[in-house]
């Protein structure tokens, strides 16, 4: 159980980094200069694959203007499951998928 939890945490957290990333329209490779940690490392926290240390998401938190609660939890989203679940579906997008969408959203949110 405690495992699962762990992974659950750590996938939320790649996620969130992913999605604060792309906000920036940075690459993996961007994020690695900024934050001065390896591309291998920010794959594998963006996979979930591997836990952060306190420094690194220090680190991460720094190079991408957020502070580091942000990293783990979206603030909108806290109380909203749905919400978070959309949110990390979204930040898998391309950058013309989400202009796509935000086209499309616009259009339906229009007639309500």
């Amino acid at each position: 159980m405690a495992n699962d939890s762990l992974q659950k945490l750590r996938t939320q957290f790649g996620r969130l980094v992913s999605a604060k990333r792309r906000e920036r329209g940075w690459t993996q490779d961007d994020l690695s200069s900024h934050a001065q940690i390896s591309v291998d490392m920010i794959s594998r926290i963006e996979a979930g694959a591997t836990g952060a240390r306190f420094t690194t998401i220090a680190k991460l938190a720094t190079a991408l203007g957020v502070e580091p609660e942000e990293l783990f939890s979206p603030r909108a989203a806290l109380d909203r499951p749905k919400l978070n679940a959309i949110v990390t579906r979204l930040a898998r997008l391309s950058d013309d998928d989400l202009d796509w969408l935000d086209d499309v959203l616009a259009a339906v949110l229009k007639h309500r």
